[in-house]
């Protein structure tokens, strides 16, 4: 494996801090197969959210309980970033590209998770993006601002793109995303000459559908990868964690911009899931993020793979 400059600077602060903050080390991978496509997912490392930003919407004596049965102390969460390598045939696909440097230390380890999986940046032939929010997007510059990828093609979705290149998303956002939008924006510009776009319910490549999951961003994009017979669905950021937006998925989210939308998106999502009895990868769950989704009368459970 090589040791690159982002992993002896990241490596080391991340390790500290979460050795301070008493959680195991080691970053979690799934991997399966459907027909020919293998799928594997790479760990860029974790966030630090406040707290608030997830739970503050909801109520408290129901939420309480629920993170209680989970283990999850009412502090800062760390919650996993997965991104997901499509492998089928003469394409290698990455869907989403992480958070890059400079967002949280112990992010932004995409380069170090690809090397560990043999792949080099230049082996990529698209990357495809669920939403441009900064563990998603901002990992597609390397660490000198240039292209990470610069043999991809990149896609993303007409109304994701359409929202954050708008010059007047910056002074529109809420205030606490306004350096979100600042930063989507800076990438994307690099990006301009390399995107393709889609839209909802469009193959964007062979045995991979664009799913509209609007809501946790205006345009946020699912993936529904199908191959033999078999199918996965890549849900990035709309089925956001394991525990309430499981159990109690008609609770609004902090994270969410249109919150009632996401609520909507997340009850169809998991519905579909449940009812189909189809796979999962979600970018913020656990083990890998891969899994399938149980229902239980009103409620739903999150079996990550192998449970």
């Amino acid at each position: 494996m090589t040791m690159t400059r982002r992993k002896l600077l990241q490596g080391a602060t991340a390790s500290a801090a979460m050795m301070g903050a008493g959680v195991q080390l080691g970053w979690a991978s799934d991997a399966t197969q459907i027909g020919s496509m293998q799928i594997q997912t790479l760990s860029d490392g974790t966030l630090t959210l406040p707290y608030e930003f997830i739970f503050g919407p909801m109520p408290q004596d129901v939420v309480a309980p629920i993170l209680s049965e989970y283990g999850i102390a009412k502090g800062p969460l760390m919650p996993e970033c997965n991104v997901t390598l499509l492998r089928d045939g003469d394409r290698t696909v990455l869907f989403d590209t992480g958070s890059g440097v400079g967002f949280q230390d112990s992010a932004g380890l995409l380069v170090d998770t690809l090397d560990e999986a043999g792949v080099s940046a230049d082996e990529i032939t698209h990357v495809v993006f669920t939403h441009c929010h900064p563990d998603h997007l901002w990992g597609v510059l390397d660490d000198f601002d240039d292209p990470l990828f610069p043999e991809a093609e990149h896609m993303m979705g007409r109304v994701e793109w359409d929202y954050w290149w708008d010059p007047k998303t910056v002074d529109t956002i809420e205030s606490g995303r306004t350096t979100m939008a600042v930063g989507a924006k800076r990438r994307m510009e690099m990006l301009e000459d390399s995107i393709s776009f889609f839209e909802d319910g469009q193959e964007i490549l062979p045995g991979v559908a664009a799913r509209a999951s609007y809501g946790h961003t205006p345009g946020h994009m699912s993936f529904e990868l199908r191959s033999g017979g078999e199918s996965v669905m890549v849900v990035g950021d709309a089925i956001g964690n394991h525990h309430v937006a499981f159990a109690a998925p008609q609770f609004e989210s902090g994270s969410d911009q249109d919150r009632p939308m996401a609520v909507a998106t997340r009850l169809s999502m998991l519905d579909q899931m449940a009812t189909d009895k189809m796979r999962i990868i979600g970018y913020h769950l656990p083990g890998g993020g891969m899994g399938h989704v149980e229902r239980s009368e009103d409620t739903y459970r999150f079996v990550p793979e192998g449970a």
